[in-house]
């Protein structure tokens, strides 16, 4: 199926002027990106650049916490509710990134949603390949649950190589019989490690951010030699049926829009409620861009509506008694 066409709600057909000048100064990091001699460098070209990151405003409280044995950081602001949670799985390609990279974005999304969200620190590759990353979101949930949150007062959200993990994470919740959470919002997710998705040839030269000759590489430090269609890693081969409302984003010069495509084909097939929007001319996570650009605090804007609709329309938790 051919991606979808024309202007995504809350955004013009033409281009912003920062998302033109953005779009010029990304390739810089392409580059870089491309040219990948290690992980330990990858990582450490982030390091570097990760002070020039925003930070959140005045009144947000990052607190590093357990989340059932994984490190995460608790993002609240003023506005964020107690009862209302959200579990942000950054991306990375399984290989780099870490909550506070992620700053920027898990503020608004706490803001927007008035939630307290969770940013998860899960194990990366390839110290720590599949399924290390897989059982540790397994793990940050089951925390949410512990502490009292009921699943119909928890959404998912996640990134990239993280919306991937979002979507392997509720299919492994479904397997094990575990409260699915209210919805979940996945923005240019990696769902198909076996790289078949066409957008990675057709977009490779139109995406300012993301080299595709970078995801073999990738899938192979991750997967360990896994296989690439197993629904854990590439939940574009699982069944999806049961899973929760669910909306999907991608840019449409995104090298992964395919994949965010064909995950809301599958998703439709199965029964499942799920809304996919193809931004035009956005890249790759363009959302991390909000504090410069408009597109991406519309498409913030456009995940905490759908959010707050569905937590809105679930019924109140009930306290347990006590006797």
């Amino acid at each position: 199926m051919p991606a979808p066409t024309g202007p995504a709600p809350g955004t013009a057909d033409s281009q912003s002027v920062a998302a033109r000048l953005l779009r010029r100064f990304l390739p810089v990091l392409k580059y870089a990106l491309r040219a990948f001699p290690s992980v330990k460098a990858a990582r450490l070209q982030l390091t570097i650049v990760a002070p020039l990151v925003p930070r959140p405003p005045r009144g947000t409280k990052t607190t590093a916490t357990d989340a059932g044995g994984v490190p995460a950081d608790r993002v609240a602001v003023p506005s964020s509710r107690p009862d209302r949670h959200v579990l942000y799985l950054h991306g990375g390609g399984y290989v780099t990134g870490w909550p506070g990279l992620c700053r920027d974005l898990t503020w608004r999304i706490a803001a927007q949603c008035r939630a307290t969200v969770l940013a998860v620190d899960y194990r990366l590759a390839p110290e720590h390949p599949f399924p290390a990353a897989l059982e540790d979101a397994v793990a940050a949930y089951r925390s949410l649950l512990a502490a009292g949150a009921g699943p119909n007062t928890i959404a998912v959200v996640g990134d990239s190589a993280g919306g991937g993990l979002a979507l392997a994470l509720m299919l492994r919740l479904r397997e094990e019989g575990v409260p699915l959470p209210a919805a979940a919002v996945v923005v240019s997710p990696w769902t198909d490690l076996a790289l078949t998705g066409a957008s990675l040839r057709l977009n490779a030269a139109v995406d300012p951010l993301l080299p595709p000759e970078l995801a073999p590489r990738l899938v192979a430090l991750y997967l360990g030699g896994a296989d690439p269609r197993d629904p854990r890693v590439s939940p574009l081969y699982g069944d999806p049926a049961g899973l929760p409302p669910t909306l999907i984003l991608a840019g449409g010069d995104d090298v992964l829009r395919d994949d965010a495509v064909r995950m809301a084909d599958r998703m439709r097939a199965a029964g499942c409620h799920v809304e996919i929007e193809v931004w035009p001319r956005m890249w790759h996570v363009w959302y991390m861009c909000a504090s410069v650009m408009p597109e991406a605090r519309a498409a913030i804007a456009r995940l905490a509506r759908f959010v707050t609709a569905r937590l809105d329309a679930q019924p109140a938790a009930v306290p347990p008694s006590h006797h």
